[in-house]
């Protein structure tokens, strides 16, 4: 029994299937970028019908299976292998949606994911290293994109100058009134 593994990460246009962001992970689909604009132009034309839906769908296409879930102009695609789990390419799926979703304060539309792209790399590489699913839990992708630990809080060791200056009078203050 091996582990889940996931062959590509898309964000495609909801309006013609337009490339937004892929991330590769399969070696037979990573090498021809021809072969990667054929698979999410059959994958759109097969899914297109459905994209008004909400929750996530299914779609089987050249021995893969596809997660995908509709965001607002915008579809997020989990593929993987034709014998893959389903609900593992949802938690995925789920997660890296949500995580996205609560960073970009629930305005995930093609345009706003242009404007943070760096959000989107940071978060696929969350969720997503080399084909195994390192994260699934939304909260957890969104703190380590934005840097943060459990509670929040950015660490003593990310701050900038400014921010530690900051955060040092914080607690100091706090401190001297306790």
């Amino acid at each position: 029994m091996t582990s889940p593994a996931i062959k590509a990460v898309l964000i495609l246009d909801s309006q013609d299937g337009s490339r937004v962001h892929a991330k590769y992970f399969d070696a037979k689909m990573k090498m021809d970028k021809e072969g990667q604009l054929k698979f999410e132009k059959s994958f759109f034309n097969k899914a297109k019908n459905n994209i008004a839906r909400v929750e996530n769908d299914v779609v089987m296409l050249d021995r893969t299976v596809s997660l995908y879930r509709n965001g607002v102009d915008v579809i997020f695609v989990v593929v993987g292998s034709s014998n893959e789990n389903e609900l593992v390419l949802s938690c995925v799926l789920d997660g890296l949606y949500e995580a996205l979703s609560g960073m970009l304060r629930s305005q995930v539309d093609r345009r706003n994911l242009l404007d943070n792209m760096e959000l989107v790399f940071l978060a696929v590489d969350e969720v997503v290293d080399g084909g195994l699913i390192m994260e699934c839990d939304s909260l957890a992708i969104a703190n380590r994109v934005l840097m943060r630990d459990a509670e929040g809080e950015v660490p003593m060791s990310e701050l900038t100058i400014s921010q530690a200056l900051a955060t040092a009078k914080q607690q100091l203050g706090g401190s001297l009134r306790g």
